[in-house]
């Protein structure tokens, strides 16, 4: 068995490889004593990271205290008066058109009373508008990052600049988050697993003209690999980050479920801290900054369409996940699927049990690589160790 050891700042790694095999290096974690194992079928990798500063600059924080700012100003907080964390993620990307819009242009209205809907919950233009940030120079190899549900391109942002040193890193909100159009279902948008699989081809189609690495992310990986399965000359990788993978995975969670409740669930959904605090925090043991949940509270306080998107999503998962699920399990245990595929697993995760999981990967004969101190959004909790690991699969440098 061969032993190597890789000091850099406040961490080292050790490998433990049965065969013969070169390790992942990964950047100095914002969390104490963090470790990554890796277990394919005939691997075996752990690395132990050890973090020699305080906790202070974390973003993501175990027992965090209650922030004095309510989160409901869009000034920066209650006592604040300086720039909203949201305005300033947004300043940082742009809109990026996508995916034609069905229907005859007629104006959204309320199901129940007939009235015009907002601003916010029509369709403009002849494109969808999709929220995307970039990083990195457009002449290298490009990485599309796609966030779960419910969550945003902002659940990357610790991920984008390590990519962005040898990458194109482009994390976007999907159609119904984020700064993403939200349109009112039956309006041009239905937001069922069919249609996301359709309007990522078009998005995909306008981010990247050559190969892409895709890294995708808890309930929406179906939808991506039902993408990846028609486009497989196309992706030069896919990274799987706590997907739903087997039968105990195919149903929601309590917490997303409710927002499929027909009343119970609308009225959820109108509410930003039931939508978006308890709906990320639930499924892991880390609790947010308060700069950070009013980035994610922000589409659900200006606008009721993204409670009605919450809605309609919950709803077609509800009922469309475990058909997806099973075509996933199907096709990523295909003798014909080709792209290289690594799954990684936050081993906190309240949502989806490890059971079966690392059976899957054996049988798939895919990676597996365990991340123990990390819940269900793994990209959340430990952002910048997942950039490194990323930049590590994609590069091939160093087998795992």
């Amino acid at each position: 068995m061969a032993l190597q050891a890789f000091y850099g700042s406040a961490c080292c790694f050790h490998s433990h490889l049965h065969h013969s095999s070169s390790s992942i290096t990964a950047s100095p974690p914002f969390l104490a004593a963090r470790r990554f194992q890796s277990c394919p079928s005939r691997k075996s990798l752990k690395l132990n990271c050890s973090s020699s500063g305080n906790n202070d600059g974390q973003d993501y924080l175990l027992d965090a205290p209650v922030s004095v700012g309510d989160g409901f100003s869009f000034s920066g907080g209650k006592y604040s008066e300086g720039p909203s964390p949201s305005d300033e993620w947004f300043k940082q990307g742009k809109m990026v058109k996508a995916y034609s819009i069905p229907g005859t242009g007629e104006k959204a209205k309320d199901p129940i009373f007939g009235l015009a809907m907002g601003a916010g919950s029509q369709a403009t233009g002849d494109r969808f508008r999709w929220f995307c940030v970039e990083s990195g120079s457009a002449d290298n190899p490009p990485v599309v990052l796609i966030h779960g549900f419910p969550s945003q391109a902002y659940s990357y942002r610790k991920v984008l600049p390590v990519l962005s040193k040898d990458y194109h890193a482009i994390a976007f909100d999907w159609l119904g988050f984020g700064f993403s159009d939200k349109p009112q279902p039956r309006y041009g948008f239905d937001y069922t697993l069919d249609e996301y699989v359709s309007s990522l081809e078009s998005l995909i189609d306008e981010l990247a003209v050559t190969k892409v690495s895709l890294v995708v992310q808890g309930y929406f990986s179906p939808v991506v690999v039902k993408y990846a399965s028609i486009h497989q000359d196309k992706l030069s990788n896919l990274i799987l980050l706590n997907p739903p993978l087997t039968a105990q995975h195919a149903k929601l969670p309590s917490t997303l479920s409710i927002f499929s409740n027909f009343l119970l669930g609308e009225i959820f959904s109108q509410d930003p801290l039931r939508a978006s605090d308890k709906a990320l925090t639930s499924c892991g043991p880390y609790k947010m900054k308060e700069e950070d949940a009013m980035v994610y509270r922000r589409p659900y306080l200006t606008s009721g369409s993204s409670g009605f998107a919450l809605n309609a999503i919950s709803r077609n998962m509800s009922k469309d996940l475990k058909r997806y699920v099973e075509d996933m399990h199907r096709i990523l245990k295909d003798k014909n699927w080709k792209v290289q595929t690594t799954i990684c697993w936050g081993q906190r995760d309240r949502w989806l049990s490890y059971d079966g999981v690392e059976d899957f990967s054996k049988d798939s004969n895919h990676k597996l690589i365990e991340v123990p101190t990390a819940g269900h959004h793994v990209q959340e909790d430990c952002g910048e160790e997942i950039g490194q690991l990323i930049c590590r699969i994609i590069s091939r440098r160093t087998k795992i």
